[in-house]
């Protein structure tokens, strides 16, 4: 059954006087205590905090589609430059969805969906849905694009992490 935004609403507001009523952290600096970053994907079966030993506090959490450093790469660098974290780790999953189209696949759907003035958004502002065709190679690239790139130190330690939706087990690739 389909959710509607009054049950969304509702269901945060009921979570928020829960969490609030006995919240006491209030006191946590600003920046991560642990002094590293995470980047996953946004997928709904990931709970970062659980998965990967995250307490509040601890270490930036980065999400979006796929993991993607190259979509990351601002908060990457707010986060090392303004925020002192040193070490990043990337998580990439099993049956990501980023493993199951091509740019083209996504254009298409969106002018089905949209329109064609909205193809011709994403073409103009040459939007790349940053898919990827292979797992592994997709977290080698991450990481080779972050050690090549001039906006993060090259002494800053960054691994690339499988994590296993199938079994929540997280297996380090690089």
């Amino acid at each position: 059954m389909p959710v509607t935004n009054e049950d969304i609403v509702t269901r945060l507001e009921a979570a928020s006087a829960a969490y609030s009523s006995t919240f006491d952290k209030g006191h946590l600096a600003l920046p991560p205590a642990k002094k590293y970053l995470v980047l996953t994907c946004m997928d709904a079966r990931i709970d970062p905090a659980r998965a990967f030993g995250i307490e509040l506090g601890d270490a930036h959490v980065i999400r979006n589609a796929g993991a993607s450093t190259k979509d990351a790469l601002r908060s990457i660098v707010i986060s090392q430059q303004l925020l002192a974290t040193e070490a990043i780790v990337i998580v990439k999953h099993t049956g990501c969805g980023m493993l199951t189209f091509t740019n083209e696949d996504a254009y298409g759907v969106v002018e089905r969906n949209l329109g064609g003035e909205a193809r011709k958004e994403l073409e103009e502002k040459k939007l790349n849905f940053l898919p990827f065709p292979e797992l592994k190679r997709a977290i080698q690239d991450d990481v080779e694009f972050l050690r090549e790139t001039k906006l993060v130190k090259d002494e800053i330690p960054i691994s690339g992490w499988v994590y296993e939706v199938e079994t929540g087990k997280t297996v380090r690739v690089v």
